[in-house]
This record gives structure tokens, sequence and C-alpha cells, in this order.
């Protein structure tokens, strides 16, 4: 579900738009320093009925709007510090090969991967470390391999994990299984009914 969604199916839910929300938890004193995100959340299911995926898009919208704006090569770029500095070369060869499956292709950072998207719609995610990117692929039409095993635990986004210990792991294989995430990660197409 897209941000926008979520946004109105919280207006229609409660009737407020996120400054509605920001402005009522700044006179509740739950925008001040030291409130837990959990705090927040309790409050608006409480309050106003939200489930967790919701109240989250509200906090994060609602504490997002004092903080410096950051660009998103400027928090990919935070991915490549210190020891993970070796994995800028190869995430932008990678990223080089996987925009060429089409103009759609973006990505998004989060705080702890970096999402490849087609439309908005997230078919893999990277992650790095000092000793390895991982790779998790979002394809449940492939079964598990010993190279793609199945994510598990280790991210619920996705359904298979690669873990690439050396860039000339980024190989045909590894592409194969990216291009095959992107293309099952086609918006579906609708069509009006007559």
């Amino acid at each position: 579900m897209t941000l926008k969604a979520y946004l109105d199916n919280i207006y229609t839910q409660t009737g407020k738009t996120p400054e509605d929300f920001r402005v009522l938890a700044e006179k509740k004193g739950l925008l001040g320093p030291g409130v837990k995100t959990g705090q927040i959340v309790d409050w608006l299911k409480e309050e106003y009925g939200l489930g967790r995926g919701h109240a989250m898009a509200i906090v994060m919208l609602i504490r997002s709007v004092d903080q410096p704006k950051t660009t998103t090569g400027e928090k990919v770029a935070t991915f490549f510090t210190g020891g993970r500095a070796r994995w800028q070369a190869p995430y932008e060869a990678l990223l080089a090969k996987v925009k060429a499956f089409g103009p759609d292709v973006s990505v998004s950072p989060t705080d702890t991967y970096i999402s490849l998207l087609r439309k908005g719609k997230k078919f893999a995610i990277l992650a790095f470390t000092a000793d390895r990117m991982d790779l998790g692929i979002k394809l449940k039409s492939r079964k598990a391999t010993a190279r793609f095993a199945e994510a598990g635990s280790w991210n619920a986004m996705v359904t298979h994990r690669a873990r690439v210990t050396d860039p000339g792991q980024l190989d045909a294989e590894i592409y194969d299984w990216l291009e095959q995430a992107y293309a099952a990660a086609q918006p579906v197409k609708t069509t009006a009914a007559g």
C-alpha cells in the first residue's frame, strides 16, 4: 500500500490530515524530546482506532516535519561509510544494470536497507556490512536454492536472500533473479467496466 493510500484511508476513517494529527500530538506533548514512538502509536490506536501500520505512517509524517530534508543520494551515501565503502562501486554497477530493466526503476533508502522499486512497488532490497552485501529478492514464484535461501526472519518484505561476500559474485544468476523480481512487480492493469 502506498503512503497516499494509507493517508486516504486514515482521512476516511478519522476525518483528519497528517497536519491535524501533528497539531493534536503537539497539544498532548507527544512531540517533545524523549517521547517514544510507541506512545504516539498507542494514542493513535486508542483515540482514533488506527492500526499499527496506519499509526506508523502518521508518526513518520508528524516527526519528519521539523527534520532537515535529505536527498535520496545523501541517504544512499550513508550506506557506504567506514568498512562498507568497498560496496559502493559494486552497488552502483548493480544499480546501472537494474535500471536497464526499465525506466520505472527507482531506489528508496530506509535506515537499514535500500529498496529497489518498480513504479513504487518493492521487488528487491540491498543491505550492507563491511563483509558482505545482502540481496533480498521478492519473488514468490521461485523455490529457494543453496544460493538464494528463504529470507525467513532476516526481512519479511522479501522471499529470498543471497549473501554476496565478493563483488565478483554479482553475476548473471543474480541479475536473472533481479530481472524476474522486477517483472513480477509489474503493476496490475485494470480496465473500466463498460
